[in-house]
């Protein structure tokens, strides 16, 4: 039997690839001012849509982000 709740199986969970066209994309921190929640993302530098992909608890899950996609430095956004 079929379960109607399969997952899929997709080598990015977060939907984003590892190697990003740095042309059409550009990495961005995206901070609340009211709540200081953080969330690391690439903004379309076409439509200036942004796609977030991983909340940012702390300075290892942001160095983590900036390791996996090899970004030095990270602009922010409020």
């Amino acid at each position: 039997m079929k379960s109607i709740f399969s997952m899929k199986k997709n080598k990015h969970t977060d939907g984003f690839p590892d190697d990003f066209d740095r042309t059409l994309y550009k990495p961005v921190l995206r901070c609340s001012i009211c709540t200081g929640e953080q969330v690391a993302g690439f903004k379309n530098l076409a439509t200036g849509k942004f796609e977030e992909v991983m909340l940012i608890r702390n300075d290892r899950e942001l160095s983590l982000f900036k390791e996996r996609y090899g970004i030095s430095e990270l602009g922010k956004e409020y």
